[in-house]
């Protein structure tokens, strides 16, 4: 197969959803008015509600929700084959996607900015809001311990990349001030931070960092560990404009460019894919593609987390409605199109199938080492581009995905935190929530690993595609009451819906089956509860649903939008 039909394909199908799709749900579903006052509008304070340029806020979503997530899973998922992750990638991120994080801004904005958590107490009940905060502090828990371990071994990995991942950090800041104190044109703006974050590239590639084995007694990736978790904490206190927001808009930009280097390496090179389509002869012990499949690709097709991020940071920035299209549907499809470049990536950045499968060895195998290898010989090949060089290009690219999510997850989930502490009556101060979760994801990452690596996030990691879809079910779940309270096209989302619940409960059950055989109770305990959580889920979302069908509109709803209709002129 040639990479290069494959890849037009992809891009075409992604394309072809965002041009058409989204239009149909922003003006038929979600019906977005470019008169209505958003949260960001009617709640300004300079430190979380701020009202942003669109293609600012999109450079934020888009880095926030991509991670190391849409590289990892389409990674390992081609084990199956190539065209099962093809055609959840795109089609996912056409139907599944695009509509869930368009649809979980829309939600919040529509609700004062309130996070997906605060809106489950409204539209699914008390019970459905004490199970989200669960899962989303799980999640969280799980997303903030992991990427720390994937940027700590890139860094070790790839020392080229220390000195322009920590520099983005200072481009970022003056980015910030540029913008907000200077008020510099953003098109200067723009050209200026993305020309320093290359020049930091090529520096790096020229002057690579490598610690020593052992730092203040720790391994080097321990030590890489703290000091992220470190600099996530204060990042998340500091206002949105001046690190979280520039530092996410000009690495999108850096981002997406990287993305074209990558495709433009693919066409001119044009490597042949030696994957297999469909791999009729897997490695032991790998679990079968359905359901795994719709759990290992999360980001790239449809994740929780991204809702998190949709209601969490994004709508408290969205300066009009009608930005949600852009920012949600447009950030979901550059991580649609990133996920498409690793699977042609992983599959055709090898000389032979027996090279293919010698990486494929086992379940699991594939990552984003794999990518950055099989990636730098593409653009070698295709662009001439150093080896060297092409390994720092992709793997400053992956470090930077990867850290801007955890940079937002950390402000997420001391939102979090803060919300738990109301219920329980306590009222949390920015720095101790802030506090209580760094606490928590160290002490995971090194309670949970007695070698002292700092990788003890790892353990629970094998139920993050499981907790991650359950909570997408969750959103969808939300937005599908939302819209049958107002009369609304709500297909769109319920089928999707069940989709992912199915195949999310089939894939627990797996889970389930396999942590028994291995005696590994903890895993088996923790699925289990999950496996509660999602029957509780269909049960609780089934009876709001059946309740918004048998309801007048709710009147706040009814009024709000006939307003937004007379200011448009709709």
């Amino acid at each position: 197969m040639n990479s290069v039909v494959l890849t037009l394909v992809g891009i075409a199908i992604i394309v072809a959803g965002y041009l058409l799709y989204s239009k149909y749900l922003a003006t038929r579903v979600y019906k977005l008015s470019p008169s209505f006052t958003t949260p960001s509008r009617e709640f300004t304070d300079g430190v979380d509600y701020v009202p942003t340029n669109k293609f600012v806020l999109w450079g934020h979503h888009f880095t926030s929700v991509a991670g190391a997530a849409p590289i990892v899973g389409p990674a390992v998922a081609v084990i199956w084959g190539w065209v099962p992750a093809f055609l959840w990638v795109t089609l996912g991120t056409v139907f599944f996607a695009g509509m869930h994080d368009l649809g979980a801004l829309w939600a919040s904005v529509r609700s004062k900015g309130q996070s997906i958590g605060s809106l489950s107490g409204r539209y699914i009940g008390s019970r459905g809001r004490n199970l989200f905060l669960i899962v989303i502090f799980l999640l969280l828990l799980m997303v903030n311990a992991v990427f720390a371990v994937v940027i700590a071994e890139l860094l070790v990995a790839q020392p080229t990349a220390v000195i322009p991942v920590w520099g983005a950090i200072v481009v970022a800041v003056l980015i910030g001030q540029a913008i907000y104190r200077m008020k510099w044109n953003l098109p200067l703006v723009s050209v200026v931070g993305v020309v320093a974050l290359y020049a930091l590239i090529l520096l790096g590639d020229r002057f690579p960092i490598e610690l020593p084995d052992t730092v203040l007694g720790l391994s080097t990736g321990a030590f890489w560990i703290i000091v992220l978790f470190l600099y996530a904490g204060v990042a998340s206190t500091l206002p949105v404009w001046m690190l979280l927001q520039p530092r996410d808009y000009i690495n999108g930009l850096q981002l997406f460019i990287g993305l074209g280097i990558l495709y433009a390496a693919i066409l001119v090179s044009a490597p042949t894919i030696v994957a297999p389509a469909v791999n009729e002869n897997p490695p032991p012990g790998t679990p079968g593609l359905v359901p795994l499949l719709f759990v290992t690709i999360a980001c790239g097709a449809i994740s929780g987390f991204h809702g998190m991020v949709s209601s969490g940071t994004s709508s408290k920035q969205l300066d009009k409605e009608t930005d949600a299209r852009f920012v949600g549907y447009f950030g979901a499809v550059g991580e649609g199109l990133l996920a498409l470049g690793t699977i042609i990536v992983v599959t055709a950045g090898f000389e032979t199938l027996a090279s293919w499968e010698e990486t494929y060895s086992a379940f699991n195998e594939g990552g984003v080492v794999t990518f950055v290898t099989s990636g730098g010989s593409i653009l070698n090949d295709g662009l001439a581009i150093p080896v060297s060089l092409s390994a720092t290009i992709l793997a400053t690219m992956a470090v930077l995905f990867a850290a801007t999510t955890m940079d937002t997850g950390v402000r997420l989930q001391r939102y979090i935190v803060e919300e738990i502490g109301g219920l329980m009556g306590l009222r949390f101060s920015t720095f101790v929530a802030t506090v209580i979760v760094i606490v928590f994801g160290l002490g995971l990452s090194f309670g949970a690993d007695v070698t002292g690596s700092g990788e003890g996030g790892m353990v629970i990691w094998p139920l993050f595609g499981t907790t991650n879809q359950l909570l997408a079910a969750l959103t969808l779940a939300i937005i599908t009451v939302m819209l049958v309270r107002r009369r609304r096209p709500y297909l769109p989302v319920l089928l999707p819906l069940l989709f992912v619940l199915v195949m999310t409960v089939h894939a627990l059950l797996v889970q389930v089956v396999e942590f028994y055989n291995e005696g590994n109770w903890l895993l088996l305990v923790m699925d289990l509860v999950i496996l509660v959580a999602a029957a509780w889920v269909v049960v609780e979302s089934a009876m709001a649903i059946g309740r918004a069908r048998n309801e007048e509109p709710d009147p706040e709803d009814e009024v709000a939008e006939a307003g937004t209709r007379d200011e448009s002129g709709r």
